[in-house]
């Protein structure tokens, strides 16, 4: 699963007939090491109900697309939880 922030909408009109009725966002991943992150933002498919801003969990791959209603629906990203509070013990 990958932690990420919300940084904006995706509107796209022309899609997979499976896609319609989702909602896309655009996710940036969070790092908490010292290194950031070298992965560049990503779209998900909303299933959360997440907005801008917002610090989502996002899972990838088969997990995502069993995650909404339509499970052969060509999506390999899914946000699935909408994080409240996140502590990291630092060694």
């Amino acid at each position: 699963m990958i932690v990420g922030q919300v940084m904006g909408s995706l509107w796209a009109t022309r899609k997979d007939n499976k896609l319609n009725g989702l909602t896309f966002l655009v996710v940036k991943p969070i790092s908490y090491t010292d290194k950031p992150t070298e992965r560049d933002c990503f779209v998900a498919a909303d299933n959360a109900g997440a907005g801008i801003g917002d610090t989502v969990l996002v899972t990838t791959g088969s997990a995502a697309r069993t995650s909404i209603a339509t499970p052969d629906a060509p999506v390999d990203a899914v946000i699935v939880g909408i994080v409240d509070s996140i502590e990291v013990a630092h060694e």
